[in-house]
């Protein structure tokens, strides 16, 4: 089970957010024991981005043999 303040990734891009498939963000806050999660995206400097309320299918642990990958929130 994903823990609070464990690393994830997006498995499907946020309607209606700028989130896309592979953004990586942090649990702050567990549902029904992992039935969802509260999770917050931040950019390199460290400002919040977003903070999301997920189940858990939207999410996934993020793993060590996975490398992070930067995009411009900017670009289309």
């Amino acid at each position: 089970m994903i823990k609070e303040f464990e690393r994830v990734v997006l498995t499907e891009a946020i309607s209606g957010t700028e989130l896309k498939k592979g953004d990586v963000g942090v649990v702050v806050e567990i549902y029904n024991e992992g039935e969802g999660y509260e999770v917050e995206f931040f950019a390199l400097n460290g400002e919040t981005i977003t903070v999301q309320t997920l189940d858990r299918k939207q999410v996934r642990p993020a793993t060590s043999r996975e490398i992070l990958h930067v995009r411009d929130r900017t670009a289309t």
